[in-house]
């Protein structure tokens, strides 16, 4: 099996490169990223292409699937560039898919995708996937999910996939998710238990996660099973304050929702903070979801708690942990915080 990953650089694409390189029924893999990286994996071949712009029906001919992980998360301050890289991007993605004749699409939707939906009931893949339309990561993920479904309709011999995870984490991907949210005046030193004072304890924010190898893992089952639909995709247990408190040795502050609102839009107005409010309103408004049908039928069992995959995010936030890719870069200290100030806290792609 011939695969070809479409954005293999960042926090799922390089668990699931090297997971995809040690597997015997895939052959080869190529990965392909808008910036080159220095790092190296066996049986794979790095392709430089952006979504939103080049060519990519060459790059797909001859594979047997494509995955399709591509995605922007800033620049928060103009929703057109991200419109641009992950809603038409991921439509040149299916439509060159289409041209080269690749029987497999598997696509990384998201739980953003979903409404708005219960936090103590949880819900399967039949829940509606309309997203939360305060935000442009649930605007962008759920207009995605109805491009596939014409795609769908259109293309009844292509098998699509569509893998919904909760929030993704490994050690590699920390400064890469501090960067994109928690901006260059998160300190370092003070990600560890003990050194933290308090966690805010938000209603209503219960939160899923899982390990990005673990996340690797399902990806490669899609690919290698006769399945099709989507899957929701997290390790247990869901979330909620006082997790977040016994990991970082703190104790937990009741915060109301509208306080944690003002503040995150204070911070990100004053250019401090590079998450948008949207995301913390999509935060609260995320129902928790069912995860039987990937162990049911994909036969996924994480190797990861979701205090696991937490606990990582801490250690790499703490260490500046990192990769030999552009996303990944780990953290290179004083002067590359400073970069982040000047080219505009949520400003840049």
């Amino acid at each position: 099996m011939r695969v070809v990953v479409v954005g293999a650089t960042g926090n799922v694409g390089t668990s699931l490169v090297r997971a995809l390189a040690t597997d015997d029924d895939v052959t080869s893999v190529v990965g392909v990223a808008r910036r080159r990286p220095g790092w190296r994996v066996d049986r794979t071949e790095w392709r430089q292409a952006d979504v939103a712009r080049d060519e990519l029906t060459p790059i797909f001919d001859g594979a047997d699937a494509v995955v399709h992980l591509a995605w922007l998360f800033q620049p928060t301050r103009d929703a057109t560039v991200t419109w641009r890289t992950n809603v038409i991007g991921s439509m040149r993605v299916f439509r060159a898919a289409a041209e080269a004749g690749v029987p497999t699409l598997v696509h990384a939707s998201s739980v953003g995708a979903y409404s708005p939906g219960p936090k103590d009931t949880p819900v399967d893949e039949s829940w509606p996937t309309h997203g939360y339309p305060g935000a442009a990561y649930g605007r962008e993920k759920a207009y995605v999910e109805r491009v596939l479904d014409v795609f769908e309709h259109d293309h009844p011999g292509v098998r699509v996939v569509r893998m919904r995870p909760g929030f993704i984490f490994k050690r590699q991907a920390a400064t890469e998710q501090r960067r994109l949210f928690g901006g260059p005046l998160l300190p370092r030193r003070l990600v560890k238990a003990g050194r933290v004072p308090f966690v805010p304890d938000i209603p209503g924010l219960r939160l899923q996660a899982l390990h990005a190898d673990d996340a690797a893992h399902a990806y490669r089952l899609a690919l290698t099973r006769p399945v099709r639909g989507a899957f929701n995709i997290a390790a247990e247990p869901v979330l909620g304050a006082s997790d977040l408190a016994e990991l970082l040795g703190a104790r937990t502050v009741p915060v109301s929702a509208g306080l944690a609102r003002a503040a995150v839009a204070a911070g990100w107005h004053l250019r401090l903070l590079p998450a948008a409010p949207g995301l913390l309103e999509l935060a609260l408004a995320l129902p928790v979801m069912k995860v039987e049908r990937a162990r049911e039928v994909l036969g996924w069992t994480p190797a990861y708690s979701a205090k696991d995959a937490i606990r990582e995010l801490f250690e790499g936030l703490h260490d500046g942990d990192g990769m030999d890719t552009p996303p990944l870069a780990p953290d290179a200290g004083p002067v590359a915080r400073v970069r982040e100030f000047a080219s505009g806290v949520g400003a840049w792609p």
